[in-house]
């Protein structure tokens, strides 16, 4: 969705990703101070698999002179739910869930959502594409329901 956006707006190629774990404070440090200056936008990936660094991006965050920020700049952050997330960080910014669709149905249905239609057509052999692109959409959302029980029934 965030590579659509920025596509959409002409940003492709001045969107970054930076997926923190261990190590990576310092590049994303410097990927955030780079898109300040620039107005690219930043992605932060995996937010909660850097508790430790947390506490860097809280500080980054309250010290940021608005002044000084291009009106382009936008900071994305991405994490499962985490406790060592820090609260101003959360408060300041905009808030976006993204749930998985319930039912084999709603699967099928982001899935095929996705897909242009110049998709389909840019294929030769269309008709064989589309059922072989069902076959596998419909294989994928039953898996996905299937992830629900665990190893129950398998």
């Amino acid at each position: 969705a965030l590579m659509k956006l920025a596509r959409e707006n002409e940003y492709e190629e001045r969107l970054h990703f930076i997926s923190l774990g261990q190590g990576q404070g310092s590049k994303a440090e410097k990927l955030i101070k780079l898109g300040r200056e620039t107005g690219d936008w930043v992605c932060l990936q995996n937010c909660h698999l850097a508790a430790s660094w947390m506490p860097a991006l809280e500080r980054i965050q309250e010290q940021q002179d608005a002044n000084a920020i291009d009106d382009a700049y936008r900071l994305w952050l991405t994490s499962m739910p985490s406790p060592t997330f820090p609260v101003p960080v959360l408060q300041s910014g905009i808030k976006i869930t993204n749930e998985p669709p319930k039912g084999l149905r709603a699967n099928l249905g982001r899935t095929f959502q996705e897909i242009q239609e110049e998709t389909y057509e840019g294929c030769s052999k269309s008709r064989e594409f589309k059922k072989l692109l069902f076959g596998l959409a419909f294989f994928h959302a039953a898996i996905l329901e299937r992830r629900k029980f665990g190893p129950i029934g398998w």
